[in-house]
């Protein structure tokens, strides 16, 4: 009886900080926030930026040594290997970490190109493809994300695959 009322507790304490901390006084409204409030997002449950941040560069350094990858495009015909300076990888990385933000429900913008356009020409054959989403898979383990929490980011990224492949 005494953890119900805790609970009861608990949940009267948070419609009032929220009613306090400017929740709309509508109360459709207020059973949103207060559900939204329950419900973390994957960008929450995946520990935010920081986390996002540290498995985003495990994967970078992960892919570049995959040779089943081509990170570098090297040798691709028609394109030119990809050498980047230390600011060209400074924003990828940094677009990289929004897209995955973006993609888990974080609150940042995504502010380069699209898939396509930034794809365009590279080639990516589907194995390739694969290669790098089990790359980003195993950087995912090597963080212990938890199963949940992996498959919906995989799923996630994987919804980018008809941008990216061009060679089946």
């Amino acid at each position: 009886m005494a953890s119900r009322k805790f609970f009861v507790a608990a949940g009267l304490a948070m419609a009032l900080t929220a009613g306090v901390v400017g929740c709309k006084s509508d109360s459709k409204d207020m059973k949103h926030d207060m559900k939204t409030m329950a419900t973390p997002t994957l960008y929450e449950r995946l520990g935010g930026e920081p986390a996002i941040t540290a498995v985003c560069a495990d994967f970078v350094g992960r892919a570049a040594k995959d040779p089943q990858v081509n990170f570098f495009r090297k040798d691709v015909p028609g394109y030119p290997a990809w050498n980047p300076s230390p600011a060209e990888l400074a924003s990828f990385n940094k677009h990289l970490v929004q897209f995955v933000s973006v993609a888990a429900g974080g609150p940042q913008k995504y502010e380069g190109e699209s898939m396509k356009k930034s794809h365009a020409g590279m080639k990516i054959t589907e194995a390739q493809f694969n290669a790098i989403a089990a790359d980003l898979s195993a950087s995912l383990d090597a963080f212990k994300v938890p199963a949940k929490e992996k498959g919906e980011l995989l799923a996630a990224v994987a919804g980018t695959k008809k941008d990216i492949v061009e060679v089946p």
